[in-house]
């Protein structure tokens, strides 16, 4: 790993961070912001595990492909559940950012993000899967911290500042002061549970068979967690159940909005957990500096209001919510001496020990 040719290759890499979700990878490149915004989508040969396509081009597949090829997410839940694919698609990252240089073998440093609640066995999947795509030196950081950086918090002042990520399989919650996580909470509910709600309350309600295209479609156009101003309506597509023919359906937001009380609730729920288990000091500043909203779910119209109403804490979206992960973990590399203790504990020892070095 610290070998000389890795060191002289490391010298043409470009370091980057990556926001490796569920949903969408996106890539931060040092200096330079978000060059990488793709779905953690790959398209497979099932009979020869060749990889076909990756990213955009795998998405466009989801839903149409013959029997022999499938597209795959390689993480559920925030955490690899296909080792081989992950790390196909880490090369497939790493060598896009450096496509336009002269580099054939790039050995970047890469700071991961990572879900809060995973295990020290998940934590290295990442780190070797991080490695052997190529990284010369591969650092872990929990989401909710780099979320905090890339939203802009002060993550190392002595006041609390508190971060809610809802990516697309994960929500991360955490209070963090002087540059550690005082309370936190992971759950397992997140974007895609709200697409899975939506195409249950298709098949209760109309008998319609929808897919996940479809289901979120509807949250990202008409979906809410609060009543709207006005409220908003759109064709549902899909197969009617009785019949087996194509049908469309008018449906409104405040069904959508029906739709989605289920995992609304539970991040609210968890929200409050948090909460509970915040130190007094730390909620007196909460409640002066607010709570900032990253991730996909934070464009979710009315969540910040509807969090507001049931925190009675002050709530806002963070700016490009989406980004905020990656764009934390790329403002890691540029101070890894002074920001070494926002890094995963299992990562500390190693940064340190190469500091020295």
């Amino acid at each position: 790993m610290f070998s000389p040719l890795n060191s002289l290759l490391g010298m043409f890499s470009r370091d980057i961070g990556i926001d490796l979700g569920t949903a969408n990878t996106l890539v931060m490149v040092r200096g330079e912001g978000i060059v990488i915004n793709e779905p953690s989508v790959v398209a497979i040969d099932k009979r020869s595990r060749r990889v076909l396509a990756i990213g955009n081009e795998a998405k466009k597949m989801v839903g149409r492909t013959p029997a022999n090829i499938v597209a795959i997410r390689p993480l559920r839940d925030g955490v690899i559940s296909d080792f081989d694919i992950t790390e196909k698609m880490l090369v497939y990252f790493i060598h896009k950012v450096h496509g336009q240089g002269h580099n054939p073998l790039p050995r970047p440093r890469v700071v991961i993000g990572i879900p809060s609640g995973v295990t020290e066995v998940e934590k290295r999947a990442v780190h070797d899967a991080a490695v052997n795509a190529g990284a010369r030196q591969a650092f872990l950081i929990e989401e909710p911290m780099a979320a905090a950086i890339g939203a802009g918090l002060p993550v190392t002042a002595s006041f609390g500042s508190m971060i809610v990520d809802i990516g697309g399989g994960t929500t991360e919650v955490a209070v963090i002061s002087l540059g550690g996580i005082v309370a936190s909470r992971s759950l397992r509910v997140a974007g895609d549970e709200m697409d899975e709600a939506i195409i249950a309350y298709a098949r209760q309600r109309y008998n319609l068979s929808i897919g996940e295209r479809m289901a979120e479609q509807l949250k990202h156009e008409i979906g809410s967690a609060y009543p709207l101003d006005t409220e908003l309506t759109m064709q549902m597509r899909g197969r009617n159940l009785l019949t087996g023919l194509p049908q469309s359906i008018d449906v409104s937001s405040i069904e959508i909005r029906e739709a989605l009380a289920a995992p609304v609730q539970t991040i609210v729920d968890v929200i409050k957990d948090a909460l509970d288990e915040t130190p007094p000091e730390l909620v007196a500043d909460l409640m002066e500096h607010g709570i900032v909203v990253a991730g996909g779910g934070a464009l979710l119209r009315g969540l910040a209001q509807r969090l507001e109403r049931d925190t009675h804490i002050r709530v806002v979206v963070a700016k490009h919510p989406l980004a905020c992960v990656a764009r934390g973990a790329g403002l890691v590399l540029d101070d890894l001496d002074a920001l070494a203790p926002v890094l995963a504990s299992t990562q500390r020892a190693a940064l340190m020990g190469s500091l020295r070095n």
